[in-house]
């Protein structure tokens, strides 16, 4: 399997697939047209919220099987395109889960 990575996502998330054979390719800031020609090589994408995973992309992507989105919502992701493609889009929805909680937990502390 083949992932690009168009947005920065932690090291420790690039090394789990990598140390389960996936190939990935990391391209931060990848320009629109860019990705659209690029795309057709991929399995996969993961993005973060600076990445538009848009019709045009969706429609280029041959190969791809699953657009995932590290963070919460998927409002950069046409999902109506990636359903009709029998593309699987997932998410992260407790991704700020811990730094929420951690946040909370300095505000309070700092209050004592």
């Amino acid at each position: 399997m083949k992932v690009i990575i168009t947005d920065p996502i932690a090291a420790a998330g690039v090394k789990i697939l990598r140390d389960a054979g996936i190939e990935v390719d990391e391209r931060p800031g990848l320009p629109p047209d860019e990705l659209v020609k690029a795309i057709p090589e991929y399995d996969a994408i993961i993005v973060r919220s600076a990445t538009k995973v848009t019709a045009e992309v969706i429609a280029a992507g041959h190969n791809l099987k699953v657009i995932g989105r590290a963070g919460v919502g998927l409002d950069n992701v046409d999902k109506k395109a990636a359903e009709v493609r029998g593309i699987k889009v997932v998410n992260t929805p407790a991704a700020t889960s811990v730094s929420v909680a951690e946040t909370r937990a300095k505000t309070f502390s700092w209050n004592r």
